[in-house]
């Protein structure tokens, strides 16, 4: 260490003289890497296959005293020191959460009367679907720590609001396992948000009005989306309320699918753009009635109300939208912008980003898993660098005179914008949803100026009106604007090739994509540019990874077999479409075929008939579909059956019916030496939102082996 920054009396190489010269140099850009540091934290935490000891949050505030007594006498051991200090409060801060929350449910498997107050009411293509607190599954049952989402009958009248006490008779189940080994975790996603299960009305409901207290904003947003959905009836209204709500379940499935595929499907998700429109106009509304107010002006600056005006705006917009993940992000780097603005400093900065980063980590650490907080972050940070780093061609553009000079560097910016967000997004959302859109920079250029200067002026002003019972009119304007941005979907969305299916991004790749980006952005020296190189690595990891041969769910009704470049899939009466179609994001496919009956496959790795299909990959393996189940013991390396197996044999993996029912999905791969297989809970391991193993039903007498 004292090679690396030698004092006045120490020997100087010149090597690493000049490191030690540049590292200090970027003495300001250390301490972005302090949020990365504490991402890292939080993913070691959910990499684990079993809980750690509680002892090890106190690792943090050790290594932060050891940060203080390093940092000033040896620069990099301190930063280091930091690093792992960040590291290790980003682990005990999701020990700290997952120690807080409370235990998953166990719904039981019949249908019962659910009685609970209802938080959210939320409106879909068909029906309602309502989020209850308090909730008891049966009369005399106690009452649950977790919340419930019950989606009701498509013709049933009643018409519940935050607050109301609700019974109906319902069948509830737990948060959904995931689809495959690997695949995304539904029942961690809820463990963190405090659901405990979903499930859907059989019967009407019954409504008692104003029984209990809802959360804040909760009544307010349903009566908004309701008169919207009033005044503007369609995908308009639809769309027209998620932007106001923050509540996407009421726009139908194919413009929903239309705005994904043509890479406008941030302007659904309520996010920066949206935040920064609503106190960007309330910024400058607020100015000018305050400059307008003689008194007012001499007295009080109008900077300063236009900033307090511009965050009151923002933060009821966060709250009112339901304070989702990239509004948090988006909220936070507003306060922080509205505030350098007032104290005359830099507005926008990574410094700030990564403030945001950390704030959101520390209250909900599990929302880095997710694609919201990536994509979000990820678009901002390449935004802000690629900003700093191209700001002094663009200042010296930009003092161009003319107005055709003007709209064209306008439009040149929109462009740029785009180009970045995009390519920094687009490998989280190849991981995570296994699809590229190729014309996203021309559906932008179209759709963000209407959603900037018509949809949410127009929709601020309907907010503000409909206490008057005026909000017809700018509601009438943004449904305007809202259908020209649909039309740009539609018609993006129908151009040849708009939207590819590709083979998703592993987990392991888009950490190592991220940390690459994360070498790019921010550091400043000649250094950074090694960042592509991790880069490339996390782009190109999908061809280093072998996907399953075969895959087995839950309850066995569906079985996907990958053979040819095609998945096959037996399915039986009640299989899961939701599982089907992360099976198909899984293989980069746009479909999946039906397990023929009869017949082989051209390369003869696979054959069926009535009693089963035989699958070939170096080794084999056999469905069953015949009761002659055990003819195949020791001849294929696995037998799978959607039936229980009562008997067991030693020279064969067998996978039944109750295998899935242990231990959840199962994946199968196949080579020259043998079989390997995995299953859910092994990938998973013991952690507090993976189910217990189930109990044993009544006992049995042992099946017998086959030799």
């Amino acid at each position: 260490m004292v090679v690396l920054f030698p004092s006045s009396s120490a020997p100087r190489i010149p090597g690493l003289a000049r490191a030690a010269e540049a590292f200090a140099a970027e003495r300001q850009q250390q301490a972005l890497w302090l949020p990365v540091a504490m991402g890292a934290g939080i993913l070691l935490y959910f990499s684990l296959r079993r809980e750690p000891d509680a002892w090890l949050i106190w690792l943090a505030p050790g290594l932060m005293v050891a940060v203080f007594l390093v940092a000033r006498r040896w620069p990099f051991c301190g930063w280091l020191c930091a690093l792992a200090a960040a590291g290790s409060f980003g682990f005990a801060v999701s020990v700290w959460h997952a120690q807080r929350a409370p235990p998953p449910l166990s719904p039981p498997p019949r249908a019962l009367v659910v009685q609970g107050i209802v938080q959210n009411v939320q409106a879909l293509p068909q029906g309602l679907r309502v989020t209850l607190a308090e909730a008891q599954l049966g009369p005399d049952a106690p009452r649950l720590e977790r919340s419930i989402r019950v989606r009701l009958r498509n013709d049933d009248p009643a018409r519940p609001a935050p607050g109301d006490l609700l019974n109906v008779r319902a069948l509830i189940r737990a948060p959904a396992a995931p689809a495959y080994p690997g695949a995304w975790d539904f029942q961690r996603a809820a463990f963190f948000s405090g659901q405990g299960g979903v499930g859907f009305a059989i019967g009407a409901a019954e409504v008692t009005q104003g029984a209990g207290e809802a959360p804040p904003f909760a009544g307010l947003r349903t009566e908004l989306e309701a008169r919207v959905l009033a005044t503007l009836p369609g995908s308009a209204g639809a769309i027209s309320a998620a932007l106001l709500t923050g509540s996407q379940s009421a726009i139908p499935p194919a413009d929903l699918n239309a705005v994904r595929d043509s890479g406008l499907a941030h302007l659904l998700s309520v996010s920066g753009l949206h935040i920064a429109i609503v106190m960007s106009v309330s910024f400058w509304v607020t100015r000018l009635l305050a400059a307008l107010y003689r008194p007012l002006a001499l007295r009080v600056p109008g900077k300063l109300l236009a900033g307090c005006g511009a965050l009151l705006a923002g933060g009821f917009y966060m709250l009112l939208t339901g304070a989702q993940v990239p509004m948090q992000r988006s909220f936070a780097m507003a306060c922080l912008v509205t505030l350098a603005i007032l104290a005359g400093r830099k507005a926008i900065s990574l410094r700030g980003l990564g403030w945001a980063a950390a704030a959101v980590m520390v209250f909900d650490p599990a929302a880095l898993l997710g694609p919201s907080f990536q994509m979000s972050f990820a678009a901002v940070l390449a935004l802000i660098a690629g900003w700093e780093a191209l700001q002094p061609r663009l200042v010296g553009l930009r003092g161009q005179k003319g107005w055709a000079w003007r709209i064209g560097f306008g439009v040149l910016g929109l462009m740029m914008t785009a180009v970045l967000a995009g390519a920094a997004t687009a490998p989280f959302g190849l991981a995570h949803f296994g699809r590229l859109q190729w014309y996203g920079v021309a559906a932008n250029a179209a759709a963000v100026p209407l959603t900037s200067f018509i949809i949410m002026p127009a929709g601020m002003l309907a907010a503000l009106l409909m206490p008057l019972g005026l909000e017809a009119a700018p509601l009438w304007v943004m449904g305007f604007g809202v259908e020209g941005v649909l039309w740009v979907a539609r018609i993006v969305a129908a151009w040849p090739g708009a939207t590819e299916a590709a083979m998703p991004i592993p987990a392991w790749g888009l950490a190592v994509f991220a940390f690459g980006l994360c070498w790019l952005c921010l550091w400043k020296g000649w250094w950074r540019s090694f960042g592509v190189l991790p880069m490339i690595l996390g782009l190109a990891s999908a061809a280093f990874v072998q996907p399953p041969h075969i895959l087995i769910s839950q309850d066995a009704r569906p079985v996907g077999f990958f053979a040819t470049d095609a998945l096959f899939i037996q399915r039986q009466q009640g299989a899961s479409n939701l599982t089907r179609d992360a099976w198909v994001r899984l293989y980069g496919l746009d479909a999946a075929k039906a397990l023929p009956a009869e017949g082989q496959s051209p390369d003869g790795k696979f054959s069926c008939s009535a009693e089963g299909c035989r699958f070939e990959a170096g080794s084999s393996a056999f469905f069953a579909r015949g009761s002659n189940i055990m003819a195949q013991c020791g001849a294929v390396a696995v037998i799978i059956s959607a039936e229980p197996i009562r008997q067991r044999c030693r020279q064969s993996i067998l996978i039944d019916r109750f295998s899935v029912w242990r231990d959840g999905a199962h994946a199968v791969w196949l080579s020259p030496s043998g079989a390997e297989v995995i299953s859910d809970r092994a990938w998973r391991g013991d952690r507090p939102w993976v189910p217990p193993l189930p109990l044993p039903r009544a006992a049995a007498e042992p099946p017998a082996p086959i030799e």
